[in-house]
Formats: C-alpha cells, structure tokens, sequence
C-alpha cells in the first residue's frame, strides 16, 4: 500500500448507518488456508546489513525524503533482526500460510546475472524458511516485490529494457529456485505488475519515480514495463518447469492487483461498458496474456495503438504453452470504484481506459464506508463480484494473496485503542464472508486468504502513517503487540472451518 493523493489520513468517524451489513460468520472449507503476507523492503530493515545492496527504494526515500513522508526504511520493522520473534507470533496466532518477499539486493547485491552472491543474504531466508516450517506454517515466497536493484537500474533502466532485464531476473529466479525451492511448494513471480507499471512509470509516486514530469515518458513506459514482467514471468514459469519442477513438486504463479468497478449510472450502457473496460486495463492487461496465452484485450489495442507493444509470434507462442503451468490466480484486493465514462477522447497518456474512479454513483449512493484511507472503502460486494468476475475468465483457483485496511484515526491512538480495532475485525469479517458466498454460493474456487499486513509497516510513499497491520508496531522500541484483528482471525478461522467441514 502507498500514498497517492487522495491517500491522506481520515478521522475516526461513524461509519454503522453508510453501510450496516451484518458479519454472518459464514463457513469456509476445512482444507482452506489462512495466513498473513508481508513485503521485504516494508518490514527487513538491515538495509546495509551483512552485505545488502541497494535497491530503487533505498535511493528514492533517500533522495528526496519527502517522497516518502520523510521516513524511509533502513530499519523499518527490523524484521532482519527479529525474525524469530516474528515467526512464533504467526505460530501463536495459528497462521497457516506466510507470503513473504525475498530482497533480490540481499542475495545478489548488484542484481545483474554475472554479479557476485550474497551467501549470508541466502543464509537469512534458509533461516526464515527453516523457522517457519518448524512452526508448522507454509512459506509462500515472492520473488520481486518491487524492490528493484539499484546496480540494474543504472545500467539499463531495468523494466525499460526488456532483453537486459530478462536474464537477470531468470537468473535471480533459478537462483532462488535451486538454494530454496526444495523446502518452498509455492512462488510467485512478481507482486502487482500494474502498480510497477503505472505509479512507478507513469504518475512517478513510487520507486524510481519514473514521468513525463522526471524526464520519463508516461504515454510509452508504463506498457513496455508491463511487456518486460509479462516475458519475464513466462521465463521464470519455463524455467521452474523445466528445471525444477519436476523434483520440487511446487507450483508457481503471479499476484495481479484490482479493484472491481461498478458503473457510475447503473442504467447507462456507456458506463456499464466503461466499468468492464476498466477492468481490462486493469486486470487483463496482465490475466490475458499470462492466464489465456493471448494478446492483450482488444480494448487496449484499439485505444493504446502504436504504444502498446507488440508480442512476436515466437512470444505468443510461449505465452499460450506457459499459460497451463499457471497454478492459481494471486489475488490483491482491497475496495471497489464506481466508473464513469469521460466524455471527452482520451488523454495521449491516458492509462484508465478513458474512464474516471468515483467512490459515489449518481444517485449520490457511497460505495462503502470510508476507512483510514481515502482511497480504500469497504465494499465487500464488490469483492465477490470480482472473484466471480476474476474465475469467469481465467477459471483457475483464485488464492487472496493480501486483502486489509487501515482503521479511521489509527495512527493518532493512544495503543490501547488502536489495539481494539473494530473496524479492521468488521472489514475481515465482511470479506471473509464475500469469500463463503462465492465459494458456496457461485461456485468459485478459492483456496486461501492471506490478511495484509501481519504487522504495521513501511507502506512505501506513505511511510508508516498509514497501519495496516494485525500487530501493531511501535516504531521506537519496535515492539509488536497484537490487534484484537488478529485474536478475531485466529478464531474466526477455526469457527468458520469447523463449520464448513460438517
């Protein structure tokens, strides 16, 4: 999670009569997973530590500190440190699953493919890997959470050259591959390609802050940064296959970002299209090509034009066979927009699909209450309509890999009241029943759920004003105290499993 805007902080306010829906504490199926997930750049710290290189992020808070609300995570939740502290509180709270990242710049500080490797780096995620299975909790690991090496990054602009980046990413992935992947069933490639490609390459809010504005190119980037991860997913996908596979008996995937749409006016056919066109540029830009083995949505190719790259035959080829090794859809999901279609013929950088995000139809009706953030409501409707939206068109197993909220005015509580948190323990009940309905009701596969954050963190150009966590952190001394969030998902889960089971 980051800061844009609208992202400022939000008093605590009375949100029961905007959106009085009852947590029914629905069932789910005994074998369903419940974990927590984390990024490395936002928890590690240890950032010179032990031979870590830089990434995109340590130049970017560092740089210019205001971009990251004049904080930065050289320390962050010192995670680097107190890993094992850590891991016993998910023990404690019964935590199926972990998705963590790996700090490419931890193993390889350089990045490149001939660069040296960090043997104490690798060291560091034996340990976490080792505690966590002694813990009885499953690691599931990212490979890049957007925490790109600086050294590549001055070399050739990293996404921005796809022929250099690709083996340097297949590199850094066979490398994780082979040191940790006889202990580690499930990979993910790459954490929310849309944000990489947008507000790191066109709006220029996130590492390395890339525009038009900061002598980038905002119409052409963010889609040849989008080409770069889909190709460099296929790679990593062929290699795990390939090489790995076969011994390891893991799988591997990608996490998309989305929000759902619903049209600004329910009876407008002009909005109704703009919500479903939303949506493709938002999620299938990456689901088509990587779930379908095809070329982008013909929307994207009749607005975009000449921007939009062009997969070769030879590309398209290996996209339609990489497309099966696919195991299941990692799902980011955290509110739903209402869409309206813009009247007028799209900006030349336009990236939305020509529409505006509202969170009020035209009938003056809220979308869901407002939390912490401005961005983020609660919407949990909307969620199980993008689950269904999401297992219509790609039909795979669909595993939410983060899904959470900031309280309103959390960061402004004394921590006895941020320890009760209402609010968040409202949000996962709702969702979680959203997740019931659609497996129950709609027939969609979901195998998994994964809270963000297990605790508050550095949430990227919102430094840490913004807590997302289960665990709150007091950024002083560090220590970790757990939410009432957390006791309510630990129980919540053996309720709502032991019921499903009957």
């Amino acid at each position: 999670m980051w800061k844009t805007k609208e992202e400022v902080v939000i008093g605590a306010v009375d949100q029961v009569n905007l959106y009085d829906l009852p947590v029914e504490e629905l069932p789910l199926p005994s074998n369903f997973l419940w974990g927590t997930a984390t990024a490395a750049y936002q928890i590690e710290g240890g950032a010179t530590q032990d031979g870590k290189g830089k990434s995109i992020w340590d130049t970017f808070s560092h740089l210019q500190p205001s971009r990251t609300n004049g904080q930065n995570a050289d320390i962050a939740c010192d995670h680097y440190n107190r890993m094992p502290e850590d891991v016993q509180l998910m023990s404690s709270l019964g935590v199926d699953v972990y998705r963590f990242s790996i700090a490419w710049t931890r193993i390889i500080p350089l990045g490149g493919r001939n660069d040296p490797i960090n043997e104490e780096g690798i060291a560091f995620y034996n340990k976490l890997i080792d505690c966590l299975l002694d813990h009885n909790i499953e690691p599931v690991v990212t490979l890049f959470h957007w925490d790109t090496p600086q050294g590549i990054y001055e070399r050739y602009g990293a996404f921005l050259n796809t022929i250099e980046f690709k083996p340097d990413f297949e590199h850094f992935a066979r490398l994780c591959f082979s040191r940790f992947g006889d202990r580690v069933k499930r990979w993910v490639t790459f954490n929310e390609p849309y944000i990489i490609s947008i507000f790191s390459h066109h709006s220029g809010v996130l590492a390395p802050g890339r525009s038009t504005s900061t002598n980038g190119d905002s119409r052409i980037e963010p889609w040849r940064v989008g080409h770069t991860i889909i190709l460099s997913h296929t790679a990593a996908l062929q290699i795990y296959a390939n090489e790995f596979q076969e011994l390891q008996k893991g799988n591997i995937s990608i996490v998309l970002n989305g929000h759902f749409y619903e049209p600004f006016d329910a009876s407008s056919e002009i909005d109704k299209a703009a919500a479903h066109r939303r949506m493709e540029f938002y999620i299938g830009w990456f689901g088509d090509p990587i779930f379908l083995g095809k070329d982008y949505p013909a929307v994207m190719r009749v607005q975009l034009g000449s921007r939009l790259p062009e997969f070769t035959i030879e590309e398209l080829k290996l996209l339609s066979q990489s497309a099966q090794i696919n195991a299941f859809y990692g799902m980011n999901h955290y509110t739903t927009k209402y869409a309206r279609a813009l009247p007028d013929p799209p900006a030349d950088d336009d990236w939305t699909g020509n529409v505006e995000e509202l969170p009020v139809n035209s009938e003056g009706k809220e979308i869901g209450p407002i939390s912490g953030v401005g961005w983020l409501r609660v919407a949990p409707t909307g969620f199980r309509k993008l689950l269904n939206w999401v297992w219509d068109r790609y039909h795979l197993p669909i595993i939410v890999t983060e899904n959470g909220c900031v309280c309103p005015g959390e960061n402004q509580l004394q921590l006895e009241q941020a320890l009760d948190d209402k609010f968040r323990r409202r949000y996962f009940g709702l969702y979680l029943d959203a997740i019931s309905r659609a497996i129950y009701e709609d027939g969609v596969q979901i195998q998994g759920y994964y809270a963000w954050s297990l605790m508050d963190n550095f949430e990227w150009s919102a430094g840490y004003e913004p807590r997302y966590g289960i665990a709150h952190v007091d950024f002083e001394t560090l220590k970790r105290t757990p939410k009432s969030s957390a006791f309510y998902l630990k129980e919540t889960f053996q309720r709502r499993r032991l019921t499903g089971s009957r």
